[in-house]
């Protein structure tokens, strides 16, 4: 059974997804300033009601890690097990966040188990739960792992074995950002687009193949390149930019899903997210 602090991670990881779907103009992803042109109002809708779907899942990892107390193989196969489950109910509520459930859903297990812990430390705590395997796992592979082991790509568990690099990377672009005085969206957005910069993002490969993913990679540095998105040239290539890849259909979901993690990392420490809930 789920504690407080268990439905505070789980609030701050539905949190943090919500926070970068309100975000705009996100290149190639939902925005919400342009629903009739992009996305439908029940497209939207759905996608908020199914981030907030994973709440409960969420809550379960995260109770689940503090009853276990330790990264164990065995908390791995139990993470596993309600992350299907929570699949499940997502796509009930509108589908979705697929790639954010396995990020967060890490995270929040990893945060559980230290409450204490600082972002890079429940990186790292994370790594050493998803080093392990998860022996119920379907047999079957994901479209994911079929396209990981298609070009060479890490995929989304290669990111999380690896200790998550592109979400430590994320939260350095917030903390530059923030830093040299641009506001929280454009912190975020530039956040963003240094994940895009590099992922080798798997839902990218599937729709548009190597060359797309190196396009939108290209795209990604030339707005960081040019100041960031708070400066006059870096806004102007983003609008371009978002413009270019909803013209081509192209959506970087990876980079969106690790980013929500970077999001979640930051808003820790959970002593403050307790109080809040």
């Amino acid at each position: 059974m789920s504690s407080r602090e268990d439905e505070a991670l789980a609030l701050a990881a539905v949190d943090a997804l919500t926070g970068q779907l309100a975000l705009a103009p996100k290149p190639g992803l939902p925005d919400p300033r342009d629903l009739d042109a992009r996305a439908t109002r029940k497209d939207q809708l759905a996608l908020r009601w199914s981030a907030k779907a994973l709440a409960p899942g969420l809550a379960a990892m995260a109770a689940a890690a503090r009853r276990t107390g330790e990264p164990t193989p065995g908390l791995r196969t139990e993470l596993g097990a309600i992350g299907r489950s929570t699949e499940h109910s997502v796509a009930l509520a509108g589908g979705g966040h697929r790639g954010a459930l396995w990020a967060l859903g890490l995270l929040v297990a990893a945060a559980a188990l230290d409450p204490r812990a600082k972002a890079l430390d429940v990186a790292a705590t994370a790594k050493r739960i998803a080093s392990h395997p998860d022996k119920r796992a379907p047999r079957r592979p994901s479209r994911g792992s079929s396209v990981s082991a298609k070009y060479g790509a890490a995929g989304a568990r290669g990111e999380a074995r690896a200790g998550f690099p592109h979400v430590r990377r994320a939260l350095d672009a917030l903390a530059t950002a923030r830093s040299t005085g641009a506001t929280e969206a454009e912190a975020r957005l530039d956040a963003l687009l240094t994940v895009m910069s590099t992922l080798q993002d798997t839902e990218l490969l599937y729709t548009a193949g190597p060359l797309g993913l190196r396009h939108v990679q290209a795209g990604a540095r030339g707005i960081l390149e040019a100041g960031g998105t708070s400066t006059e040239a870096g806004g102007a290539a983003l609008t371009a930019f978002d413009d270019d890849l909803h013209a081509r259909a192209w959506s970087p979901r990876g980079s969106a899903g690790l980013f929500a993690g970077a999001l979640f990392l930051d808003s820790l420490p959970v002593s403050s997210l307790t109080r809040a809930a």
